[in-house]
């Protein structure tokens, strides 16, 4: 089965959905496939509290429904299914949905996000789904368990950033690290060893998220040293041990980072291969925000229609 567009959107968060509406009005008659997670990670989200135009808060799934419903209104093709190939070498772009249909493409928006690196534990996975004190994101969530007790498991740059800031919010915060040292820049350790509300565990681990039918409570460690068990009291659990970028299956045509992020043209949203734009957090291993994927989705829509327009002219 083959089938041409215009414009292609591969990915259906914050910044897919923007791409969409910007796309949809410019007359460019966006296909948008949503992938095996349709409205993204904030579909995981129970509280969203910082996007604005929501005096009020909304929930995950809500807003995304309604950004959904806003690209429709204005003729966006939103589909099931999700991209397993693509081959971007010539001219028109070819991707493959489901193994078994081909689409041609003169621009293709790659909002496929980045998915957060979790511990797998059994207990950590069942407070993520209820929403009821497991997160990846301080700046979005922190704000739920203020002068509360939190813990944060990582040692990087990252976990120490997470854990100043929820140390600003928080009774109490426990960084819980796996080995006996850091993997931060020298300027984070300083700065939450100096943060009086942070206390650093080296060389422990997580064995169980501990908690009630609905909410987290505390959390179950192990010192890897002395092989003691003990607990700890927390009412939130939050991972900063990474995150890996949905972009597999674009390494063979794009040039990618280190960790897997799509590198962009500065100023711009442009990849290296003319007509294939990024945006969301694809590309974003700093800011990690719905506000600031959708605002990248916005961009990602205006270059691909002035790369169209040239084409056409």
């Amino acid at each position: 089965m083959f089938e041409h567009c215009k414009c292609l959107i591969i990915g259906s968060g914050p910044a897919g959905y923007t791409a969409a509406i910007y796309a949809s009005r410019a007359n460019m008659k966006p296909v948008l496939y949503q992938g095996n997670e349709p409205g993204g990670q904030l579909t995981t989200t129970n509280d969203v509290e910082n996007f604005p135009g929501y005096p009020n808060g909304i929930t995950g799934p809500e807003m995304m429904n309604e950004l959904k419903k806003q690209a429709q209104r204005f003729g966006t093709d939103i589909r099931n299914g999700w991209i397993t190939k693509v081959d971007f070498s010539g001219k028109k772009h070819k991707v493959w949905i489901n193994d078994n249909k081909i689409l041609t493409c003169d621009t293709v928006i790659i909002s496929t996000g980045a998915s957060a690196k979790y511990l797998g534990i059994e207990s950590e996975q069942k407070y993520l789904k209820l929403g009821g004190g497991v997160s990846a994101c301080a700046v979005c969530d922190g704000f739920f368990y203020k002068n509360q007790e939190v813990v944060v498991v990582g040692g990087g740059d990252s976990a120490c950033e997470e854990a100043h800031y929820l140390s600003k919010l928080c009774k109490k915060v426990t960084m819980l690290i796996r080995k006996n040292n850091f993997r931060a820049s020298k300027i984070m350790i300083d700065r939450v060893k100096k943060t009086k509300n942070i206390e650093i565990l080296f060389n422990t681990e997580t064995l169980e998220v501990l908690g009630d039918e609905s909410l987290v409570t505390g959390v179950k460690i192990k010192n890897n040293s002395t092989k003691e068990i003990s607990q700890i009291q927390a009412t939130g659990f939050f991972l900063a041990i990474g995150h890996q970028p949905n972009t597999d299956i674009f390494k063979k045509y794009l040039n990618l980072d280190k960790t897997g992020y799509i590198i962009n043209e500065l100023g711009s949203t442009k990849t290296n291969v003319p007509g294939v734009f990024v945006s969301g957090d694809a590309s974003d291993n700093v800011y990690r925000q719905a506000v600031t994927a959708a605002g990248t989705g916005c961009m990602a829509a205006l270059d691909a229609e002035k790369y169209l327009s040239e084409l056409e002219n």
